[in-house]
């Protein structure tokens, strides 16, 4: 017999899964609490129950979606032969993964709309964009590139991979991306100590 916290963790789990399916299929504005409940087959009460708001409810969702989603980019950049190089490839799968499924809506097209410019750099932050600086401080300390503030090149180079990614949020990121992720290999290429 399940435990009354069992039963708590295994509605909300219900309710997480139906958001995440519907805010990346339909978008955040197109989905409503009532059609959560149904796709969770519990009632509007149980989502209200654990989620205040259809606002926190997505934002829950989001960090679940880019825990994933670094967990793909960690992937993609761990065989890599250097920091820089794992840099570029990880914006490979940063891009890749956002051009498949219900990534890129739920990441790059309503996670800035939904929760604000500021709370959505702190979540990205704490997971894609809190690796760049990790990176070009390792970078420097290998020789790769020249001593200088990381925060600055960090922010620099976040900016510009922040900015192609919601640019192409709404097209073909799949293709967009690759051109952009050479681009970007091209920048990083450009640091390297000669």
């Amino acid at each position: 017999m399940a435990t009354q916290s069992e039963r708590r963790q295994a509605t909300q789990a219900a309710i997480l899964k139906a958001a995440r399916r519907l805010f990346g299929e339909r978008g955040f504005a197109a989905t409503t609490i009532d059609d959560v409940a149904a796709g969770a087959r519990v009632a509007k009460g149980a989502v209200y129950h654990h989620f205040e708001t259809k606002e926190a409810l997505f934002e829950v969702v989001f960090d679940q979606v880019s825990q994933e989603l670094l967990v793909e980019v960690d992937r993609a950049a761990r065989n890599e032969k250097d920091a820089l190089a794992a840099m570029a490839k990880g914006t490979q799968a940063y891009f890749d993964a956002c051009a498949k499924d219900t990534t890129g809506q739920i990441v790059l097209h309503d996670g800035p709309a939904v929760l604000g410019w500021e709370r959505w750099r702190e979540i990205d932050n704490s997971h894609f964009g809190g690796r760049f600086p990790v990176a070009l401080k390792r970078a420097m300390d290998d020789g790769l590139i020249a001593q200088q503030p990381v925060e600055p090149l960090a922010r620099l180079l976040l900016g510009a991979v922040t900015e192609v990614a919601i640019a192409c949020s709404g097209r073909d990121l799949q293709k967009a991306g690759t051109d952009y992720a050479h681009a970007f290999q091209g920048l990083l290429d450009a640091l390297r100590v000669k």
